[in-house]
């Protein structure tokens, strides 16, 4: 359903608490989007777009509200990137690595896209089954004990190389110096 050249109820809050002339008349379409309804049995409250394009078609109208759903789609893969695939996990010691990583897990979500239809559904015994259109990365199984990490009282080998960030302006090493430079 979408209402056309509406006139809209602004209230004396948030952008408009201190205007004090008429009211302007913004020029859109207003689009309510109402389902039968949720999957949980839910009650489904309506969601209201707006457009600033008037005189808008069905088929208008519906292109505005298929974009509206679409809209997580890039933040998904983005938290699927770095939750997921640890895009942002390792502490990469170069730029050089950190564009090869970056690659690296583009390329694997990428093969991720494209076999998840053949992907087996590999469960343990006592887990229930899943669609294979349901599967996902993020069900990784959990270790049942901790890595063995580096042996107590030895020392890293290769400490990692320091670059630097660009900053302008230098800090007090210490308490002293920052009191000398205040005084």
């Amino acid at each position: 359903m979408a209402w056309d050249r509406i006139h809209p109820r602004l209230t004396t809050r948030s952008a408009w608490i201190d205007h004090t002339g008429e009211l302007p008349i913004i020029e859109g379409t207003l689009i309510r989007l109402q389902v039968d309804r949720l999957p949980d049995g839910a009650d489904p409250l309506p969601v209201w777009l707006w457009s600033s394009a008037t005189g808008l078609t069905g088929e208008d109208v519906d292109v505005r509200w298929q974009a509206f759903l679409t809209r997580f789609d890039p933040g998904y893969t983005f938290r699927l990137m770095k939750q997921t695939l640890g895009w942002t996990r390792p502490e990469i010691r170069t730029p050089e690595a950190g564009d090869r990583w970056t690659w690296l897990v583009i390329a694997a979500h990428a093969q991720l896209r494209l076999t998840r239809e053949a992907a087996a559904d590999l469960r343990r015994p006592w887990e229930r089954p899943t669609e294979p259109a349901q599967l996902t990365p993020a069900r990784a199984p959990k270790a049942s004990a901790p890595g063995p990490g580096r042996p107590l009282g030895s020392k890293n080998r290769r400490p990692a190389t320091h670059y630097d960030v660009g900053k302008t302006t230098r800090r007090p090493e210490s308490i002293i110096e920052r009191d000398s430079l205040r005084g």
